[in-house]
Formats: C-alpha cells, structure tokens, sequence
C-alpha cells in the first residue's frame, strides 16, 4: 500500500493531479475486489485442508499467474476500446449483471459452503483432468505422478482469478482508459494480496457487509460507463468519493453488526 501512495505521488508529479486520483480511485477498487477473493482464497484453504505452511506457496504462485490473465486481459481491452468505443456498453453490463448476482446470493438464503464448493466446476473439472492423491508430503503439488490437494487448490485458485478478472478488468476501465493506470492499478492490488492476506485472512470472515458493498461499487462504475458513454461526465474525484463510502460503509457496517452480535452473547 505504501509503495502504491509513493506511485500514486510520482504520477501526480509527472502526469499530473487527474492521473493521481485516477489511479487511487482504480486501485481502491481493484484492492475492494482483491480483498473479495479473499473469501474464495479462504475457503478453497479450508475446503481442501491445506496446512498453514503451504498457504504462502499457493498464495504465490495464484498471484504470479493473476498477473499474467490481467496483463493479457487488460491489453485485448485497451485494443478493443481503441477500435470498439461501445465496448464500454459491454463492460457496463457485466459490471451491473455481476452487482446484482452478488446482491441476491448475499440477500438469499445461502446453502453451505462445504456444499457449495463441492459442486463446483472448478473443483469437479479439476478433479476429472488429474490423477489425485488424499496424500500430503509438505508443499509438494505431486507425490509419485499423482496431484495433492495443494496442486488442485492452486488450480482452483487460477482459474477462479479468471472468473474475477472478468469483473476486474471491466471495473478498472470504468475508471481510467489510460492503459498505464489500467495495468499499474492491478498489478499493485494483486501484488499486495500476500500482505493483505496474512492482515486480513482471520478478519475477512468477520466483514460480513463488504461484499455487498463491493457489489455496490461495481453496479455504480457500470451506471457511470453508461451515462459517460451517453456524454453525462462524472468526474474521478466524485467517483474515488462514492467508492471510498461505499466501501468504508461496508466495512463499518460490519464491525458494528459483530460488535452487535458480541453484546448480545454476553
């Protein structure tokens, strides 16, 4: 985060004020989404039993293949925005569509987890394409021919990036169309994931209220692709506003429903 505020700096100082806040506001987001794989990132650990020792090693290789997706993700945008203008229109809809999935799956009656991670694609596909052991040596992804649980989760884990680029890289051009911002914003959210999660991998499940208010920030930068493509300008200064409340709101919002939930037992 420090390194991200020292860029951020240097931006302002060579590019000037707007290309700072640009990149605080497409930073924030992209940390918001960031912080939201989190819940993903804990539950394939729990759900595949990984030991806390091979976290760090799962952590870093689904970070370095992130980087990669976003890198390929973030240039076919730039060239098709280049060409396509109304592609905007596309990413609108994926962010408006995805906003109001979360908020549903967040207001429904939610199954169990265990459940629900079993019947996944991901973890089925994954299953189906490799030769498994229920063996565990340390942090080795393959015993004998055979993948762990270690190298399944880390599968689990990169193709789910992909799902959440889907989200990501729409929201950032949302922002910015400067392709620099576009790619640096992601590359220092993702790049701090190992630090956030080892701050925040106890805490996350306590945020109860984050996620939707995640999916608040993604149907906001979707309404305002559409009005700016309509030629209604709103400015980045308002748009860093509305997702710093929208988040700090989330946030909050959590911590006062745990200390709620904390009066109420005692």
């Amino acid at each position: 985060m420090v390194t991200a505020a020292v860029f951020a700096l240097g931006l302002g100082f060579f590019k000037g004020t707007e290309s700072s806040i640009e990149f605080a506001a497409g930073y924030l987001v992209e940390q918001s989404l960031s912080v939201d794989n989190l819940f993903v990132f804990i539950l394939l650990f729990n759900y595949f039993k990984v030991p806390k020792e091979a976290q760090p090693k799962i952590l870093n290789y689904g970070i370095i293949g992130a980087i990669g997706m976003r890198a390929v993700m973030i240039t076919a945008g730039s060239v098709a925005l280049e060409n396509f203008h109304s592609i905007l229109l596309l990413f609108a809809g994926i962010l408006v569509f995805s906003s109001g999935k979360i908020l549903l799956e967040f207001f429904s009656d939610s199954e169990d987890e265990v459940q629900v991670l079993s019947e996944n694609w991901i973890i089925k596909s994954t299953g189906k394409l490799f030769k498994t052991t229920t063996e565990v040596d340390g942090t080795n992804f393959f015993i004998n021919g055979a993948a762990t649980s270690l190298f399944l989760c880390l599968v689990a884990i990169e193709v789910s990036d992909v799902v959440f680029a889907i989200d990501s890289v729409p929201a950032i051009f949302g922002v910015t169309e400067d392709p620099l911002i576009v790619f640096t914003s992601n590359i220092f959210a993702i790049a701090g994931l190992r630090s956030l999660f080892t701050v925040l991998s106890s805490a996350v499940q306590d945020l109860k209220y984050l996620e939707p208010s995640v999916a608040l920030v993604l149907g906001f930068i979707g309404l305002k692709m559409v009005l700016e493509f309509n030629g209604v300008c709103i400015s980045t200064y308002t748009s860093l506003g509305v997702v710093f409340l929208l988040l700090s709101g989330g946030v909050a919002a959590s911590l006062q429903a745990k200390r709620d939930s904390e009066e109420g037992i005692e």
